[in-house]
């Protein structure tokens, strides 16, 4: 039997947008647009008559702005959201502040200006909405900082290093995962898929949370215990021994399927130069990048670990990883922390 179309209500105060929106779901078949609105009220309206699988959702709304909105959606009538976002510092802090409400993805504003990428962007935009339909939308609790892991746990600073990746989901479950980190966690080394203007206001937003120093890589930084490395938007972050440090390494190289930074590209750098003094987690996210280089990790004589299904977002990256036996052990996100700092994940 044929699965229906993915039914999506197109939320936007421009009506270019929304017609654009519209034009670029509706040309695939597995997608059925049902409806515009042009502001929060107009939506919610739309939402009882209409029953959409999927909501995209502008950023910036008129008569009552999109965290508002947002917020009162996923208390009263939980469902998946893809926000709208611009490419900008503010539009980046209040995205983030969406994905903590507990909408699934984001993807850039059309640009009206820029014909050649849109065939790209709307083949972008169609895997999201795909991929958010099927969305678990139950919002992901931070854990508690402050909790368990107050006291210094006495790591060797020098031969210990943790490799996270994550897509689709990612902010919220990378969040939750250093929120349960000591002070003196080893060098953490980070791939998120996300903006150039993302990178830095995440980094700084997991600062926040975590009692290690979060900070957005940059160029020949050395890893020091106690700090975690983002990789900046728009680069791909690998990790090199040079004498007895590692150290970050940006390049500006293509993207690894349509990625960059690429989870492969900075797993595979560590699995070449930390190898079995690696482990590593493949959290949350669409498609399968970071699967073989966790493959890789663990041959090299890494601990591995793949988020499960039941507490992903989106399984895509986690279940790819799985699939191919990358990972030693498939874990929910609550317990991930504590197996990464195991010094010996086979105890």
């Amino acid at each position: 039997m044929a699965m229906r179309p993915v039914r999506v209500l197109v939320v936007d105060d421009s009506a270019l947008i929304r017609q654009l929106m519209t034009a670029l779901l509706g040309a695939d078949p597995g997608i059925e647009v049902v409806g515009t609105a042009a502001d929060p009220y107009i939506a919610r309206e739309k939402i009882k008559a209409l029953s959409p699988d999927v909501l995209t959702l502008d950023v910036e709304m008129p008569r009552m702005d999109g965290l508002t909105f947002l917020r009162n959606l996923m208390r009263l009538r939980p469902m998946p959201v893809l926000m709208v976002s611009t490419l900008t510092q503010a539009g980046a802090q209040v995205t983030l502040d969406a994905l903590e409400l507990g909408a699934v993805d984001f993807i850039a504003k059309p640009r009206l200006d820029v014909a050649r990428g849109m065939a790209e962007y709307a083949e972008l935009l169609v895997e999201k909405v795909k991929h958010a339909a099927q969305a678990r939308v139950a919002r992901v609790a931070a854990g508690p900082i402050g909790s368990d892991h107050d006291a210094p746990i006495g790591y060797r600073t020098t031969d210990r290093l943790l490799a996270i990746g994550a897509s689709a989901g990612g902010t919220e479950a990378i969040r939750e995962v250093l929120s349960r980190m000591p002070a003196d966690a080893p060098a953490t080394v980070i791939a998120q898929h996300i903006p150039a203007a993302f990178s830095g206001p995440f980094a700084a937003r997991l600062d926040r949370h975590s009692r290690m120093t979060v900070i957005e890589a940059r160029h020949d930084q050395p890893l020091l215990v106690g700090h975690a490395y983002v990789a900046p938007g728009g680069r791909h972050l690998r990790v090199v021994r040079d004498g007895a440090r590692w150290h970050c390494r940006l390049c500006d190289d293509d993207p690894v399927r349509r990625h960059r930074p690429s989870v492969d590209v900075l797993f595979a750098s560590v699995a070449a130069h930390a190898g079995s003094n690696a482990s590593a987690a493949l959290l949350t996210g669409m498609g399968d990048d970071g699967a073989r280089g966790l493959l890789a990790l663990r041959k090299a004589g890494a601990s591995t670990f793949a988020q499960d299904e039941a507490s992903c977002v989106v399984w895509g990256m986690p279940g790819a990883a799985v699939a191919l036996g990358a990972a030693d052990e498939v874990l929910p996100l609550s317990q991930i922390a504590d197996r990464l700092l195991a010094v010996d994940a086979n105890t």
